[in-house]
């Protein structure tokens, strides 16, 4: 499997988990699909046989609520049937809908921001003391960098020199209901640069410039690195690209599913089958005018619940 077809099935999964469970955060998971899909087909090392295989490459999604895109990756690896993935955030699922760990391939269970970059960095420390060649990978959000202990860990990792540590923020400039900068700006060049990482900056929906700055992330200088991927947050559902509603909101019945999902199957790569619905969905209603929703609109719980197939 290519990583483009990885990052395509991972968004239509991400459609139809949500979908199912009414759960949240599909704009994250579109944001994020494209480094998933580049992780888990180039880069990452691991046994689908021996999950807790020691020399395996570390790797947490640290930015927790966007579980699905995990999940998803790992179910097509082989790590588990990918039929659970329709029991996503339901009732006695292993699915959470923040990362769990009790699912082969989880290393660790997220959904608390900023705690992966600490973790990540005392697996490389660990992996440094113990003789053990393995990199440790982290996905972050760019709104998660508000916390002080990313910023804890990158001074530590730096002391330590972890250059076995590579840290990705999916840079979307979007978190929770506003823009990052109007909610507590980071200077994200600046400040990591400052805190003395390694720093690659690249477009996180190209999979080319993906691959080249995470195949291999030595230096010279022993430093762990960062990559800035810049992204759009609702990435190929064109109704819900930088549009604030979709970090809670999940494709209701209608033309929101349908619509999302023939979107997806007009980009959908060669040799690849839609597990859920292979010749797409009946052509339906297309969004309503009045129905797009910007960080400007303040705050209304009438977002979440309205039924938008009336208007």
């Amino acid at each position: 499997m290519t990583s483009k077809q990885l990052a395509w099935l991972i968004r239509r999964h991400g459609v139809e988990m949500t979908h199912l469970s009414g759960g949240s955060h599909i704009g994250a998971i579109l944001s994020v699909a494209d480094i998933m899909g580049v992780l888990y087909t180039d880069i990452l090392k691991f046994d689908v046989n021996n999950p807790e295989w020691d020399g395996r490459d570390r790797f947490i999604l640290s930015k927790g609520h966007a579980g699905a895109s995990v999940y998803a990756a790992i179910a097509e690896n082989g790590f588990f049937d990918t039929e659970e993935l329709k029991t996503h955030y339901q009732n006695g699922s292993r699915l959470s809908g923040h990362v769990s760990h009790h699912l082969p391939g989880i290393d660790f269970s997220t959904g608390s921001l900023g705690h992966g970059l600490p973790v990540a960095a005392g697996r490389a420390l660990a992996g440094k003391q113990n003789g053990v060649n393995f990199r440790s990978f982290v996905v972050m959000g760019d709104g998660e960098c508000n916390e002080g202990s990313v910023w804890e860990a990158a001074e530590f990792a730096n002391h330590y020199k972890l250059d076995n540590l590579v840290a990705i923020v999916d840079y979307n400039h979007m978190q929770s209901l506003d823009y990052c900068n109007n909610t507590l700006e980071v200077e994200m060049i600046k400040r990591w640069r400052g805190f003395g990482w390694n720093i690659i900056e690249v477009n996180g929906h190209d999979h080319g410039e993906l691959k080249s700055a995470l195949i291999n992330t030595s230096n010279s200088e022993n430093k762990p690195t960062v990559v800035i991927a810049n992204t759009v947050k609702g990435k190929g559902i064109s109704f819900m690209e930088m549009d604030i509603l979709w970090h809670y909101r999940f494709p209701h019945e209608g033309w929101e599913y349908n619509c999302a999902v023939n979107e997806l199957h007009k980009v959908k790569p060669e040799g690849v089958i839609d597990p859920y619905t292979p010749n797409g969905c009946p052509e339906t209603i297309a969004q309503p005018e009045n129905c797009r929703h910007t960080v400007s609109e303040t705050y209304n719980p009438t977002y979440y619940t309205r039924e938008v197939e009336s208007k």
